[in-house]
């Protein structure tokens, strides 16, 4: 029986597609882009939020929706962590894209929208620092806007620097490693060193 030759390179191009696939293992997933991918994938374990579980995943669809060169999935192993806690918000980075968030309840209890606090706090994971504006059109103000701002949106500009943080090569957010973003009012500047 012969067997066309394109059909034998058609099916040798897809196995080795699928080896490629099935060898990539989801740690690599965290690791800088290279100039052929085009979208970083970042893993969060939400299971240890308690009541925000589900508000995390929300924030996670409010940042899918707006940014193109990285993409949050619910899964382990996590790229971050997010827990709760009856302290502030607040965000430990480790380096872009990985940490800890701490959903802390003091803010709800101060009737901030907790919409709005999950995707100011993933916006630290993504390498946005605080910026207290005090407009509720910018996500990163913080708790500088009122307490009525329910914006969870990041504006155009905190959009095209997230993407900027993750397009190909120009993964270098590193300033900020080491660094916890505490959003609270009395907090002593904008951030506190983790190490």
């Amino acid at each position: 029986m012969h067997i066309p030759s394109r059909f034998l390179r058609a099916v040798s191009a897809l196995l080795l597609g699928l080896t490629v696939l099935v060898t990539v293992s989801p740690a690599r997933a965290a690791e800088p882009l290279t100039a052929t991918a085009a979208v970083r994938v970042l893993r969060y374990d939400a299971s240890r939020a308690a009541e925000f579980r589900t508000l995390m995943d929300q924030a996670a669809q409010v940042w899918n929706a707006r940014v193109g060169n990285v993409r949050l999935v619910a899964g382990t192993p996590a790229d971050f962590v997010v827990l709760a806690d009856d302290g502030w918000p607040r965000t430990s980075v480790t380096r872009l894209g990985r940490g800890t968030i701490w959903m802390g309840r003091e803010a709800v209890a101060d009737g901030y929208y907790p919409l709005r606090i999950a995707t100011h706090e993933i916006g630290h994971i993504l390498g946005l620092p605080d910026r207290r504006t005090g407009r509720c059109t910018d996500l990163m103000s913080g708790h500088s806007a009122p307490v009525s701002c329910t914006n969870a949106n990041p504006s155009a500009a905190e959009r095209s620097e997230v993407d900027a943080n993750f397009a190909g090569s120009a993964l270098t957010a590193g300033e900020r490693a080491g660094l916890v973003f505490v959003d609270r009012a009395d907090a002593a500047g904008d951030l506190v060193s983790a190490r």
